[in-house]
């Protein structure tokens, strides 16, 4: 193994905050449980990173010499709930490949995806992510075992709390709850699929990272239709160029989405102190 699986302590707290005080115990298991997988699946790893739920390792295979990449949580409800999701999706070259699972000790590898660049650092238009949006709606749900929607945001709201304590979000949880109970058509559902999460294939956009649940599609409108807005004009304008070309979206429903969920966005800028005018327009729409 030619690099590091030690997190660093940064990483380490983000996790902590994410998973609570086990996460530390997990962190210093790492790099056994990465040395043992990569022998498993005859791996060599090559470079470290990841964010606040996992820790990911770009990895060469040694049958082939193709770029992986092995991704490990802490929680394996996470890895097991990604991992089924990405089976629905195994027919969507707009969803990253799933090569291996091992749902129990919170491991996954997936195919490379290139030249992987994120559209929030490259860019994007409604009409490149349009074909993502509906193909993700798509899939078949039947046999799918994931939690509602609702839970999802349940969990939003609650780690909103966390990370931004004082924030009140009584009145965009109550928003939610309507939302999720008026018996709108459930789909799978992305549940984190903003354009950090989506990345440049060589056929085009390519989602990575779900948070899978079963819910109202056009939760996944959420963070295309909010980027680089500040005012109401250009929300609503966005939300109409997206739901025109979405098919079966629902221009007032993601509007309805963008209010219920702009506080969960909004809060940890607002911690942060930032004042710029796409943060004060998230807390304008969330009403705080």
């Amino acid at each position: 193994m030619n690099a590091s699986a030690a997190v660093p302590a940064e990483v380490e707290e983000r996790l902590v905050v994410r998973f609570g005080p086990g996460a530390r115990a997990w962190c210093a298991r790492l790099p056994g449980q990465v040395a043992a997988l990569a022998d498993r699946w005859g791996l060599v790893v090559r470079a470290a990173g990841g964010g606040g739920t996992s820790r990911v390792f770009r990895c060469e295979r040694l049958a082939d010499g193709a770029a992986v990449w092995l991704k490990l949580t802490p929680d394996p409800a996470v890895a097991g709930q990604e991992a089924a999701a990405l089976r629905a999706w195994r027919g969507v070259p707009s969803v990253v490949r799933l090569l291996e699972a091992d749902a129990g000790s919170g491991a996954l590898l997936l195919a490379d995806v290139a030249p992987g660049t994120a559209l929030r650092e490259r860019g994007w238009r409604p009409a490149e992510v349009a074909g993502l949006l509906g193909a993700l709606r798509s899939a078949p749900v039947d046999g799918v075992a994931l939690p509602p929607l609702a839970e999802r945001l349940d969990f939003l709201f609650e780690l909103t709390g966390r990370r931004a304590p004082g924030v009140p979000t009584a009145g965009a949880r109550a928003l939610a709850r309507e939302l999720t109970g008026d018996g709108s058509p459930v789909a799978l559902v992305h549940g984190d699929l903003h354009p950090a999460n989506v990345l440049l294939g060589p056929d085009g956009p390519v989602a990575i990272d779900p948070r899978a649940c079963l819910g109202d599609p056009d939760f996944d409108l959420v963070d295309w239709a909010l980027d680089g807005v500040a005012d109401r004009a250009a929300l609503a304008a966005r939300i109409g160029e997206l739901a025109a070309l979405v098919p079966g979206a629902d221009a007032d429903r993601v509007l309805a989405w963008c209010r219920a969920t702009a506080v969960v966005v909004a809060a940890p800028r607002l911690a942060a102190g930032r004042r710029d005018a796409g943060t004060l327009f998230l807390r304008e729409l969330a009403g705080l």
